[in-house]
């Protein structure tokens, strides 16, 4: 009895000295210690901060009245410009020209959505379909607006171009305005992105006209 005693504590040690002891414990990660590099804003040098004061260095944008300006402004005017655009499936002669006009509609459409959802989270009216664009820039006239509707063939061609370059002419200088006076970081993305984009559809158009 007392041999079969032994034997079996002798078994129950055996087992626990070979149990799977399970994993290590966790040691806390270090933090990071590594330098940040903060952008400036345009015309500002980037600088060097470290992790404690990346956390408070960068503050949420903030809009100013010249962003929220630009914004409603650039509603009204990319609603013409898309107005413009969909008259040429119909009375345009070139394929090209239809081909351009549907990519501008298909870009400022968009863009229109994000400016009045941004419009909306800064608390700011959205300007409705009859505002009055008064002093915007490359806005083409209700007189002129109605003279395209009435063209078709190559004299649609000729005046939608015409119009579309100063158009797009008139959002360029808009951009480069908030660009100078506006403040949110957004804005200014979109703003860049609009002259951007028109700028190379001017040059487009502007062989196109060339050869008409």
């Amino acid at each position: 009895m007392r041999v079969a005693l032994i034997a079996v504590v002798a078994a129950l040690s055996l087992s626990a000295c070979s149990a799977d002891p399970g994993p290590p414990p966790v040691q806390a990660k270090a933090e990071s210690t590594a330098p940040i590099i903060a952008p400036g804003r345009p015309g500002e040098p980037a600088r060097t901060i470290g992790p404690d004061e990346a956390r408070t260095a960068v503050p949420a944008p903030t809009a100013n009245a010249a962003d929220v300006k630009y914004v409603q402004d650039m509603v009204t005017h990319h609603r013409q410009a898309v107005d413009m655009a969909v008259l040429a499936p119909s009375r345009a002669d070139s394929a090209t020209l239809k081909g351009l006009a549907s990519r501008i509609k298909d870009a400022q459409g968009p863009e229109i959505q994000y400016m009045t959802t941004w419009l909306q989270q800064q608390g700011m009216k959205v300007p409705d379909h009859h505002a009055s664009h008064t002093g915007m820039p490359g806005m083409a006239t209700p007189e002129q607006m109605r003279a395209l509707k009435a063209a078709s063939g190559k004299d649609f061609d000729r005046l939608f171009l015409t119009l579309m370059t100063a158009h797009h002419q008139g959002a360029i200088t808009m951009s480069e305005q908030v660009l100078v006076g506006g403040s949110h970081i957004k804005i200014e993305e979109l703003a860049n992105d609009v002259a951007a984009t028109q700028s190379a559809e001017i040059r487009r158009m502007r062989e196109m006209q060339a050869g008409l």
